[in-house]
């Protein structure tokens, strides 16, 4: 056990967050998402709310300061997001990153491909529909 991480973050997703560069990005998805079809690197944190992961991360990870550093699933046409989702995600990451800007909203098919390309996908328990959240990661500062 290691002082001041948070107990949701897995040695895995530590490993992962440590190993990713600037630019690089991070799926943290709802139990519904295709994870394992649209990236090889996915890792299991089953019965844990994105909410309670952003709370372990963002102390550790810088937000990317130089391109958009949160993205969020676009509800489908005919459909609606709730947004007591993104205000609990908000929360969250602005408990940590009080100046984090709200996240841009990425069309759902544009999200799986950005999701081929992340770094990896953390696959939670979340529930929420689209409770789907990119983090790009920024510049650590000196």
């Amino acid at each position: 056990m290691l002082k001041g991480i948070h107990p949701a973050i897995s040695p895995e997703l530590l490993k992962v967050l440590c190993e990713m560069g600037h630019g690089d990005e991070i799926i943290l998805s709802d139990a519904h998402f295709p994870g394992h079809t649209v990236n090889a690197r996915v890792i299991r944190a089953d019965g844990l709310f994105v909410a309670t992961l952003l709370d372990g991360i963002i102390p550790l990870f810088e937000l990317d300061s130089y391109a958009p550093p949160l993205a969020m699933m676009s509800a489908s046409p005919g459909d609606t997001l709730d947004p007591a989702v993104e205000a609990r995600y908000m929360a969250a990451i602005r408990r940590h990153a009080p100046g984090a800007p709200a996240p841009e909203h990425v069309e759902r098919f544009a999200f799986y491909e950005r999701a081929k390309k992340a770094y990896a996908v953390v696959l939670t328990g979340e529930t929420a529909k689209y409770g789907n959240l990119i983090l790009k990661k920024g510049v650590t500062p000196v």
